[in-house]
């Protein structure tokens, strides 16, 4: 059911089956709407308080979603994805491997009435890039702790697009980085997870990097 709130925006109450939790979108025409989340293991939204900052830093390095190209390659709940979506991308697509997580997500996009914008594939993501053709302005990783093979999503993405990466500790290596020709533009901590987003050391976004205050300092929440 959709409800019209008071700043306008269209939230949608969402019916949760028993053992299901929520994470809710943040901001856009979907505001505050919540999402299902399967209770599985190995399911780990990212926290909201992460994605308030990741998308703040999207929104102003690419000055808004309008007319973008989006990419989850572990959707799980379809947080990032739906809030993209939500922020205005023209097109999203969410490839996840688990079945039960896939109606999931194809039932929150029923409910959003987003199915003109957002797309669901089922399937291993590192095949899929193999075969994608699209270029993608953003791409969210946000596998359980992958590792470097995460960076494969460099073959579609756009020649300024970013790449939104989750990692433990240390987070992806730099001289990794240097290889594949990127550089970390934006980078911060939430416990023990580093999450950072990714450009080519070439693009227009690369100038764009904020250096740390001191080196080897992230953003702490």
């Amino acid at each position: 059911m959709l409800e019209r709130n008071r700043a306008g925006t269209t939230s949608v109450a969402i019916d949760r089956p028993s053992g299901a939790g929520s994470v809710r979108i943040l901001s856009g025409k979907w505001r505050r709407t919540p999402l299902l989340v399967d209770s599985r293991e190995g399911l780990r939204p990212t926290i909201e308080r992460v994605r308030e900052t990741v998308f703040d830093w999207i929104e102003h390095l690419m000055g808004g979603f309008t007319d973008r190209i989006v990419l989850d390659m572990f959707a799980g709940t379809g947080a990032m994805g739906l809030e993209a979506a939500s922020r205005g991308a023209t097109k999203v697509t969410l490839i996840e491997r688990d079945r039960k997580s896939v109606q999931t997500l194809k039932k929150n996009i029923e409910k959003l009435q987003g199915n003109d914008v957002v797309v669901v594939r089922q399937g291993d993501a590192f095949e899929w890039v193999e075969t994608d053709n699209e270029n993608y302005d953003l791409v969210f990783i946000d596998p359980p702790f992958a590792k470097t093979l995460q960076l494969k999503a460099l073959r579609v993405l756009a020649p300024d697009g970013l790449i939104y990466v989750e990692s433990p500790l240390q987070g992806v290596d730099e001289q990794e980085l240097e290889a594949l020709g990127l550089i970390a533009i934006r980078s911060g901590t939430a416990g023990t997870v580093v999450y950072e987003l990714l450009a080519r050391q070439s693009s227009v976004m690369a100038n764009l990097r904020k250096e740390p205050k001191a080196k080897g300092k992230r953003k702490t929440l």
